[in-house]
């Protein structure tokens, strides 16, 4: 960081890493709320500043687009050095695919001396939304898996699809889709290897959001179905079932 010697005289701020959940303030930690209000700056992807865009009064903003997360950390740190509180904003678990890995790594590269303190704030993810949305199909061992390939190789993403299958995981699909890619009908011809064409699959697209929808189809034709960067994908395992429109994965109790 630059100009670092000058920050040695100012007691430094601290760096709140916060899951905002899915972006309703309805589904935001009490704890969440208050790291946000207690910040003097919040930094975040645009979309996800518009979503806590009511709660943020007077703050100072560090707004930035897609692709640019390492610049909207290295401006968070800056503001931390200089005695301001920070929020570093993610949608669901900070730590899940957001911010919390990368600020963290940032801050701990850092001379110890001229470290601003952190800490990490949960939140509702978005495979958790969906789950609840879909029923429970997360009740039993499960896999989280991204389709995007802007950092994961393709063939390293396909390997984990097979490796999850083959271990009969359900599996959860983050950026199933984009305007630019489209892996599915890869991904679901990998999964019909190990898996019977009816097995249950959730797709839920704007979780805890305006425009929630939820499709509940099956491997063989989830394909076909209306699937974006905002939809969230839960494939079942061989013992998932459906009923009157809930998707569910037994844990193993014995019901009389």
């Amino acid at each position: 960081m630059s100009g670092a010697r000058r920050w040695l005289a100012i007691s430094t701020g601290k760096i709140f890493i916060v899951g905002i959940g899915t972006g309703s303030l309805d589904e935001m930690t009490p704890r969440a709320r208050h790291a946000i209000d207690a910040a003097q700056v919040v930094a975040g992807y645009n979309t996800y500043i518009k979503l806590i865009e009511n709660i943020l009064g007077g703050k100072k903003i560090i707004g930035r687009a897609m692709m640019q997360e390492v610049e909207r950390s290295k401006l968070a740190i800056e503001e931390a050095l200089t005695g301001h509180d920070v929020a570093v904003v993610s949608s669901g678990d900070a730590g899940v695919y957001g911010m919390a890995g990368l600020v963290a790594e940032m801050i701990l590269n850092l001379p110890e001396k001229n470290r601003p303190q952190f800490e990490v704030i949960a939140g509702v993810s978005a495979v958790n939304a969906a789950a609840a949305i879909l029923g429970a199909p997360l009740m039993h061992d499960f896999a989280i898996i991204s389709l995007s390939d802007l950092m994961t190789p393709r063939e390293l993403i396909m390997n984990r699809i097979r490796a999850a299958a083959a271990a009969d995981f359900v599996i959860a699909l983050y950026n199933p889709k984009s305007k630019r890619r489209n892996f599915l009908d890869e991904v679901q011809k990998i999964l019909l290897e190990f898996r019977d064409k009816n097995t249950p699959v959730g797709i839920v697209t704007n979780a805890g959001r305006e425009g929630q929808s939820k499709i509940i189809s099956t491997l063989e034709n989830f394909t076909r179905e209306d699937i974006n960067m905002f939809s969230l994908v839960i494939v079942g395992n061989s013992q998932t079932f459906v009923k009157e429109n809930f998707m569910i994965t037994p844990r193993g109790y014995k019901i009389n």
